[in-house]
């Protein structure tokens, strides 16, 4: 085990920061103790922004260059979390460095550097991994355990949606979110996440058929200042035209069952919404991140007049509560934060050689890092070619 671990997170932004707090609330979360933690360094080329992000979160430095950080023999530990063009670049330049690398999904922009950086990481002496923030919300793997341990039963259908709104007002100012080629808009912001999801239920995605990309909102006026997360700012009167996709929607033959996976960025009303419903063998279970403290489930081994969905309230029984919250019992309440602390409490395990001690599994390697991508590419071949089916 390591004396103490250095850390820096490369880039300020809102993911950023999800990313600079969950180090500071993993030390707090389940036993035994972890080494000692040096919060190092927040990076980013604005530097005003990285400066505020590093004295809010309790960082020592902030530096405007992603070298900076590769270079400074104090970071152990690094976060990556800026807009996936830059990822190549940066990830293959920290795992040269000894880094440790937590890469924000997807791994990449393109198949192809993302295929780069998991040589990459195979051939590093150090650790990289790829966040799939949603594999440590406690509903999500409470319903996998349900299908897994029998209750449940073999799945039989896959209904997901991860609905957004940040994209919906058309004065939303022009980003780097609104760049790239079919597929890297909404299908890669948020389909990435609920492809993983309905793979960590249902298994492997074997076919993807039926795909379907639309920009509703075709061009968006130019900032007058800097853009960080979803906010509003000041506009001018010049605009740029929208490169990809504000919806996009395929049906997946998984390895149990079949499912329909929607994504939008332009759901008014909708800030973060997403939600599924798994129907099995013995019942179904839904589950809805606007109410992450609870599940929904239907068994059907009652009798069919009262057989009906029940509440399931979330506690220490549940994976990853028991003594991951201050405080744990059922009603306390939790949500997307919590996991992305869950998340680097993993990370930090396996950095400081500890054996998966708190019962979280590993973060997802950069191969199953590829995996998501492959799924999104074969929805985005599936959309060219008018819904063909695409095996993987």
């Amino acid at each position: 085990m390591t004396d103490s671990i250095g850390i820096a997170v490369i880039g300020a932004g809102m993911a950023g920061q999800a990313h600079a707090a969950a180090y500071r609330v993993a030390p707090t979360l389940y036993d035994p103790v972890l080494p000692p933690l040096r919060y190092v360094a927040i990076g980013d080329v604005n530097e005003q922004l990285g400066g505020h992000v590093a004295r809010r979160y309790g960082y020592e430095n902030a530096v405007a260059s992603w070298e900076a950080i590769a270079e400074d023999p104090a970071v152990d530990v690094v976060s990556v979390v800026i807009a996936n063009r830059f990822h190549r670049q940066v990830v293959e330049g920290l795992l040269e460095a000894g880094k440790h690398v937590l890469c924000e999904k997807p791994l990449s922009d393109t198949l192809e550097d993302a295929r780069s950086m998991a040589r990459a990481a195979a051939a590093a002496d150090s650790i990289g991994r790829v966040g799939f923030t949603f594999r440590r919300t406690p509903g999500i793997a409470a319903v996998r355990e349900l299908i897994l341990d029998g209750t449940l039963g073999k799945v039989l259908h896959f209904s997901g949606r991860y609905w957004t709104d940040y994209g919906f007002n058309p004065k939303a100012p022009m980003s780097w979110r609104y760049k790239g080629g079919p597929g890297s808009g909404a299908l890669a912001d948020v389909g990435s996440h609920l492809s993983y999801v309905a793979e960590f239920l249902c298994g492997d995605v074997r076919s993807v058929s039926g795909g379907r990309l639309a920009t509703t909102i075709t061009e968006r006026p130019l900032p007058l200042g800097a853009v960080t997360g979803h906010h509003l700012v000041e506009v001018g009167d010049e605009h740029e035209p929208v490169e990809n996709d504000d919806y996009a929607a395929f049906s997946a033959e998984f390895a149990q069952g079949a499912g329909s996976l929607e994504v939008s960025r332009v759901a008014a009303g909708h800030p973060n919404t997403l939600t599924f419903e798994v129907f099995c063998e013995k019942g179904a279970a839904r589950f809805n991140q606007l109410r992450p403290a609870e599940i929904e489930l239907f068994l059907t081994d009652g009798p069919e007049a009262t057989n009906g969905y029940r509440t399931i309230n979330l506690g220490p029984g549940h994976p990853y509560l028991s003594q991951g919250l201050a405080m744990d019992a059922p009603g306390v309440g939790f949500g997307q934060n919590d996991a992305f602390g869950y998340q680097a409490r993993a990370f930090l395990e396996e950095v400081a050689g500890l054996d998966e001690a708190s019962s979280l599994p590993r973060n997802a390697s950069f191969d199953e890092g590829v995996h998501n991508m492959e799924i999104l590419e074969a929805a985005v071949e599936s959309a060219t070619h008018h819904g063909k089916k695409v095996v993987l």
